[in-house]
């Protein structure tokens, strides 16, 4: 186990994105005014703007003997992109998130995060948050580490490997295998997590190289004061790396060259 340590930096880190999203109670104007104002804060680093509108599938209401269906709503996401498309900030009338393409490094995503959150804060003034997330999804290709031929139960501890584990079923017979769990951590924090074997895209491609997916949701859903948040997210960012190190092996600890 390796949970003793808090963080480690790999020159060669597997992360394919990282998200921070902060849901709020809904804010009307978000959703019935064009954010100009938002978009003045933040313009600088997100130059282009974008919108979609995302339509809710229908529901039923009612009784099983007298029900109707009610057609479902659209939301407004705006969103904005940093000039390289590495960066991109989402703003809907119940959240605001901040996604990362290349990570490297929790400072810089930090300082990313910073402006618009910010920015929001001061121009939607909102009452509290309901639920603060940070997903750190690692998509981990043996051919990007030079392990080619290496057998991911030699990469991946057991437990995070379903039937793989111990090399007992071999891994090119497994068309599925996969973990999901969700448990409490410390400070009022939880976790939701995915691990198994994954085929992915790349630039909107299938890749045909098998991966190993390792999804960590960490999140916090007690209400929580505008003026905690930074110390929220700092606290979600410090589970995450004694998770992933405690899901890999040292093979794959020193494949990913950590600094």
């Amino acid at each position: 186990m390796h949970s003793d340590k808090s963080r480690c930096i790999y020159q060669n880190n597997q992360l394919a994105d990282v998200i921070c999203q902060l849901r709020f109670p809904e804010i009307l104007r978000i959703g019935t005014q064009v954010p100009a104002d938002f978009q003045e804060a933040i313009r600088s680093d997100y130059p282009i703007y974008s919108l979609r509108e995302e339509t809710h599938p229908p529901r039923l209401t009612g009784t099983p003997e007298n029900f109707h269906v009610e057609k479902g709503g659209t939301t407004k996401n705006h969103q904005f992109t940093s000039a390289d498309g590495i960066w991109r900030v989402n703003l809907t009338s119940n959240f605001i998130s901040l996604s990362c393409a290349r990570y490297h490094r929790w400072e810089a995503f930090a300082a990313k995060l910073d402006k618009p959150l910010v920015a929001f804060i001061q121009t939607y003034q909102p009452a509290f948050f309901t639920r603060i997330g940070l997903r750190y999804m690692n998509f981990i290709s043996r051919s990007s580490l030079d392990l080619d031929g290496t057998p991911f139960y030699d990469l991946i501890q057991d437990a995070y490997l379903g039937i793989l584990g111990n090399g007992l079923i071999p891994e090119h017979t497994a068309n599925r295998s996969t973990v999901d769990a969700e448990y409490r951590l410390a400070d009022g924090c939880h976790v939701k997590l995915h691990a198994g074997l994954g085929m992915v895209k790349q630039n909107g491609k299938d890749d045909p190289e098998t991966k190993f997916i390792l999804d960590q949701d960490l999140f916090f859903m007690q209400t929580c004061p505008v003026q905690e948040v930074a110390d929220t997210i700092q606290s979600l960012h410090t589970h995450a790396y004694p998770i992933f190190r405690n899901a890999i092996t040292d093979l794959l600890h020193n494949a990913m060259q950590p600094e």
